[in-house]
């Protein structure tokens, strides 16, 4: 199995670890980044980070797991993959999340919220409430990195606390010395 020690090992060798003046998809800005898809990219580390995330809840027998497009869509896959579920995703739908293309959950639904990195929980949030929508119950929330702590009201599972302290844009100190941002991030607030 898969520790925080090593994932954090293959981030660092995957340089998925940067440092520097970063927009984070939550809006606010950071001297460090976490660039996921250094994870997702690679099969052999991410099916052991699947594993993980999905023996953490073998137990609570989800009967799917649902992510946000579309950093989740391949973690949400091979999580489900590992448990023998069916695996969905949430997109924006005239700005809204939303479950598109078919994808449907009812109320004998227990849906496995999986997410790759969280800062704000923005993102989990907005699944949960598109599957308590649907009349599905959340059997839990599984993260591979989590910045900062978040309470989504259901039992969650980080594969690697990492906690990095972000600004809002107007107390951020690397804006108001004038250091050049970058942006690469997948969603805007």
């Amino acid at each position: 199995m898969i520790t925080a020690d090593d994932l954090t090992k293959a981030l660092a060798e995957r340089g998925a670890l940067l440092e520097g003046h970063f927009r984070l998809s939550s809006g606010r800005h950071s001297d460090r980044f976490v660039q996921k898809f250094r994870v997702l990219e690679d099969p052999a580390i991410l099916e052991p980070v699947a594993r993980a995330i999905a023996g953490a809840f073998r137990a609570t027998q989800p009967t799917v797991v649902i992510s946000a497009a579309v950093g989740g869509i391949v973690l949400g896959y091979e999580v489900a993959r590992q448990l023998g579920t069916k695996a969905i995703f949430v997109e924006k739908e005239n700005g809204m999340p939303a479950l598109r293309r078919g994808f449907a959950l009812g109320p004998a639904d227990r849906a496995l919220v999986v997410e790759d990195v969280v800062t704000t929980g923005l993102s989990v949030r907005e699944v949960i409430d598109v599957v308590k929508a649907r009349g599905a119950s959340v059997a839990g929330v599984g993260v591979i990195v989590m910045r900062a702590p978040a309470d989504f009201g259901v039992p969650t599972f980080a594969l690697l606390d990492l906690p990095i302290v972000s600004y809002d844009a107007a107390e951020c100190p690397q804006c108001a010395a004038g250091e050049p941002i970058l942006d690469p991030g997948s969603r805007r607030a």
